[in-house]
């Protein structure tokens, strides 16, 4: 065998393999991708889930003599801001991941404060609805921390793959962009003040 088609079955058995790796890369980057945005439907369906809740806790409340209407009105706008903001999972960066959570935070805060209100009002605290819709959004919210987590692995999983090498040569080539986590909201960095 000629020496040049020796060197010339070398370079196209280093094609065939270069190929292959990237076929490899890009299948197992698309199955991270698609397990991620699985993740993320699986956290949008827990927060959905908290959404739909709100307005029977919302229903049984004002059946409270007296009960504060402006803490009501805050759940409700609240509901309203969290409703309208949708992330695509396609585009799950940091900056959009950010304004879903400061969403979803603000709803989290209105609700601690209507169940802190609530406790103020024994008629309410005594009625079965009340007693069901609390338990259930407890329920959600532990939902959501769990559906969190989950989405969290998923992107680091994810994450970490399409940069090592060679996947990072190859997820610049296909479009696989870094995606975002949830973090832990600012405030949650101070400890509560706790009175006797």
């Amino acid at each position: 065998m000629k020496k040049g088609n020796i060197i010339l079955l070398s370079i196209l058995a280093v094609l065939i393999l270069l190929v292959f790796n990237a076929c490899g890369s890009y299948n197992n980057m698309n199955e991270k991708r698609t397990v991620t945005e699985g993740a993320w439907a699986k956290v949008q369906s827990a927060y959905q889930r908290r959404l739909d809740l709100i307005p029977n806790l919302v229903a049984t409340v004002k059946g409270a003599a007296n009960f504060e209407q402006k803490t009501l009105t805050d759940v409700i706008e609240a509901r309203a801001k969290a409703s309208s903001i949708q992330v695509d999972p396609d585009k799950l960066t940091p900056e959009n991941i950010k304004k879903f959570q400061g969403a979803q935070g603000e709803l989290s805060q209105a609700l601690g404060r209507l169940m802190v209100v609530s406790e103020q009002y024994p008629q309410l605290r005594a009625t079965q609805n009340f007693s069901e819709l609390q338990s259930q959004i407890e329920g959600t919210e532990n939902r959501i921390k769990v559906e969190r987590d989950n989405f969290n692995d998923a992107v680091t999983s994810y994450n970490v793959y399409i940069k090592n090498f060679p996947q990072v040569i190859y997820s610049g080539l296909f479009g696989f962009e870094k995606k975002g986590f949830f973090e832990a909201d600012a405030a949650a960095a101070k400890a509560p003040e706790v009175k006797f």
